[in-house]
């Protein structure tokens, strides 16, 4: 096929193909998400097909700073405007970031892992079943060491619930054993990770941790699991 044609055309997996794994990334703002995915990015992207799709009420900043770390192709970092709460196009009609995932696998599939980042929301942000397959949830230390205990669906189901920046600890005095045992205390058994980019343990346990979960949506056993509807809530925006 001449190659003027060839560029046109977009990829279909076969019928048996597995569909890429999705892992959405939540959290408030300022917790590391962007930071988290591009760590991802530079550990896995060797050995895994992937792409991310990041939101932001009207601009994206996300995307453009995940582009200009050189993390992956840019062409396969794509940006959702949300124009209203991050929640409502991750939650209430994930459409728009269904479409830009569908149009990121159909482009360049198969892809192994698709990474997808909430806006900054609050600690009930989550993702609809339907759009995420597993979810990261993102806290950081600069929050404060009572985040944790607060409690809220971000925080007591998501699939793994990230305390990041523990580098920072020392700096806000913040005990991060503590901060852990809380986040430990109101997730029956789910894990929670205690992050540092500068740490290489933890970027490890990070990236294992996603091995493991697409390892088990190659064999069919992974079934995604809602952390439950969103607390009713507004925001005004200007």
């Amino acid at each position: 096929m001449p190659d003027s044609e060839s560029t046109n055309q977009h990829f279909h997996a076969p019928l048996n193909q597995p569909r890429a794994l999705r892992i959405g990334v939540a959290g408030p703002v300022g917790t590391g998400k962007s930071s988290i995915l591009a760590t991802l990015c530079r550990i896995l992207a060797g050995e895994l097909s992937m792409a991310v799709v990041t939101n932001d009420i009207y601009t994206d900043e996300d995307a453009r700073f995940l582009r200009s770390a050189g993390v992956l192709p840019t062409e396969r970092i794509r940006a959702v405007e949300t124009g209203a709460c991050p929640h409502t196009a991750i939650r209430d009609d994930v459409s728009a970031n269904l479409d830009t995932v569908e149009d990121l696998e159909e482009a360049y599939g198969p892809l192994d892992l698709v990474l997808v980042e909430s806006g900054g929301d609050n600690l009930t942000a989550t993702f609809s079943p339907a759009l995420a397959d597993a979810q990261i949830f993102c806290i950081d230390v600069a929050g404060g060491g009572d985040v944790a205990r607060k409690g809220g669906p971000g925080i007591t189901g998501a699939d793994l619930l990230v305390i990041n920046k523990t580098d920072l600890a020392p700096h806000v005095e913040v005990d991060v054993a503590r901060m852990v045992a809380d986040a430990e205390a109101v997730r029956n058994g789910l894990p929670v990770l205690a992050l540092s980019k500068h740490d290489p343990a933890s970027v490890t346990e990070l990236a294992d941790w996603v091995r493991s979960v697409l390892a088990r949506h190659r064999a069919g056993s992974h079934v995604p699991a809602d952390p439950g509807p969103m607390a009713p809530h507004s925001h005004s925006h200007p």
